[in-house]
């Protein structure tokens, strides 16, 4: 079986992957206690002393709002890190892919594909966007764009954060002027699967078949859990962003080189949760 190194192994992202390909690709996990990206020594020595065929990197500084105030911290990690992993990925001669954002576009001109030109406007998707200019033209880059799964303890994604928020009868403030593409995980873990397979030093984006507001996709999983959508209230996008990250306002992104495996739409997804 093809072996994978990964980082950010028990993420949102990476744990699925090892729950669903398990049996069909084999997963050597590297976490942050065995090897810190930072730490360029440390990291050839890990890297150096594992037998892989690739390098999925999924590991990152994701805080959006943060990285603003720690800019040093989220730098470090996702550019340097990047660097430093990619680097001793390259002296062992073997495959990087690099897990990236639908964030490093501006969301000014939509629907944005794999070769529109990025133009990120928070500092979060300023790092990202240096970490694919790194590796780019020497790995494949995958972007994703507000993934969501089932169960996951650890962490919430957007879809069980407004599901949670609603269950607990808190009203909810949603951007009704802006676009999102919400990616069901599996679909994006069933996609890696055949890039992995397939593998080429591109840019991929595996993202969702559809793209809403924030505001329909919050009325959608209230209707699909059966909450109440009265709770929902409609927000502008300027006052949305008052004291936050600047974000794309049309995230609408989509794929000109996926015909490989089949993205769902959003009511798809939400009905498989």
């Amino acid at each position: 079986m093809i072996k994978i190194a990964i980082t950010g192994a028990s993420g949102l992202i990476g744990s699925r992957i090892i729950e669903l390909l398990y049996d069909k690709l084999t997963f050597i996990p590297i976490s942050i206690e065995q090897m810190d990206i930072t730490n360029k020594t440390q990291v050839n020595g890990v890297v150096s002393a594992i037998d892989f065929d690739f390098f999925l990197h999924l590991a990152g500084y994701t805080n959006v709002d943060g990285a603003e105030v720690n800019k040093k911290l989220a730098w470090r990690i996702n550019v340097d890190g990047t660097y430093n992993v990619f680097t001793a990925v390259q002296k062992q001669k073997k495959k990087f892919i690099y897990i990236s954002t639908d964030f490093v576009f501006d969301g000014k001109i939509p629907p944005f594909t794999e070769n529109n030109i990025p133009n990120p406007l928070s500092y979060y998707a300023k790092t990202k966007y240096e970490g694919e200019k790194i590796v780019n033209g020497h790995s494949m880059i995958i972007r994703l764009s507000y993934p969501y799964r089932k169960d996951y303890p650890l962490k919430l994604d957007f879809v069980r954060s407004i599901k949670s928020m609603l269950a607990k009868n808190k009203p909810l403030s949603m951007v009704q002027n802006a676009t999102m593409t919400p990616t069901f995980i599996d679909d994006i873990v069933y996609g890696i699967e055949y890039l992995v397979n397939h593998y080429t030093p591109e840019i991929f984006h595996l993202v969702g078949s559809d793209s809403l507001s924030p505001f329909q996709a919050a009325q959608f999983i209230a209707s699909t859990f059966q909450l109440n959508k009265n709770l929902i209230k409609p927000i502008s996008f300027s006052k949305y962003s008052i004291n936050k990250a600047l974000r794309p306002q049309y995230s609408t992104i989509v794929s000109n080189k996926n015909s490989f495996y089949p993205m769902k739409s959003f009511k798809e997804g939400l009905a498989l949760l």
